[in-house]
């Protein structure tokens, strides 16, 4: 949130494989697109208003948020600011990096439970802004706008849902998922500090660190349990030795370093698994 965005993003999504019945990796992404959209709009909104304009005092009453605002009333830039962005590398960064990792949550989740992940996050992360400046930083009118502390919620989940993932730090320096999220929550937690202490750093830390709080709780409550190993479910497929090893060797990579990271084949051979589990049920 507000004009900085947390500048990484992870290797390229998955190719989707044609299937009976789609798996997590094979579904359509359905809300995405529709989020950066809106982002878009606003954007191009801003970019439209000549500052000053009665577009731009409509912008900056609706789509900012404040505990000034929220205290007249304009409960509605909770979730609105979330939207919001006025500089192009702040639209493009948040927005590359919701898509490097949202595609995953949202092929995991589902739209429809993508969208409530997405949507808490957002407002938590905005009502986390507002605490921050009322009660740390001791002024109610500090407005901010940006997707960052949702981006930062989706983040915060994918790196515990994959936390050996590699994503690229900067673009270019590869570490894994879980170190990268704990090395811009230390970032923000040194900023809010900064901030409390006078500086004045044109950043939301506090919406950031209150979406990277209400990713882990989502994670926990939505996540979790959908990563448990196909080898664990109540279902029996009887497997050759050859096969058994090369699930075995599947599930580690998995766990490792995520879908992503599988091959063409590797993916084609857990669909013919899947096949022949459901054609066992039948």
């Amino acid at each position: 949130m507000d004009q900085q965005s947390d500048p990484y993003s992870p290797d390229p999504a998955p190719r989707e494989l044609p299937a009976r019945a789609p798996a997590f990796h094979q579904r359509r992404l359905r809300a995405l697109p529709v989020i950066v959209g809106l982002n878009a709009l606003v954007f191009l909104a801003w970019q439209v208003a000549a500052q000053g304009s009665e577009l731009w005092s409509a912008l900056a009453v609706n789509f900012m948020v404040s505990t000034n605002r929220l205290q007249h009333g304009l409960w509605w830039t909770l979730l609105t600011a979330a939207f919001s962005h006025q500089e192009l590398w702040h639209f493009l960064l948040n927005m590359i990096v919701l898509w490097s990792f949202g595609s995953v949550l949202e092929r995991l989740l589902g739209s429809r439970l993508f969208v409530v992940f997405y949507l808490v996050s957002a407002i938590f992360s905005s009502a986390s802004h507002c605490l921050v400046s009322s009660f740390l930083l001791g002024d109610d009118r500090i407005a901010a706008l940006g997707a960052s502390g949702a981006v930062s919620a989706v983040l915060i989940a994918f790196a515990l849902a994959f936390p050996r993932h590699k994503i690229l730090l900067f673009g270019i320096v590869p570490i894994p998922a879980l170190i990268g999220a704990a090395l811009f929550v230390a970032i923000d937690l040194w900023g809010l500090f900064a901030q409390t202490r006078g500086a004045a750093l044109p950043i939301g830390h506090g919406a950031h660190l209150g979406g990277a709080a209400c990713g882990a709780v989502l994670w926990a409550l939505l996540l979790r349990g959908r990563l448990r190993p196909a080898a664990s479910r109540p279902r029996e497929v009887t497997l050759s030795v050859d096969e058994v090893a090369a699930f075995d060797r599947i599930r580690a990579k998995l766990n490792a370093e995520g879908p992503q990271s599988l091959t063409p084949k590797e993916r084609a051979f857990l669909q013919q698994l899947r096949d022949r589990a459901l054609a066992d049920d039948r």
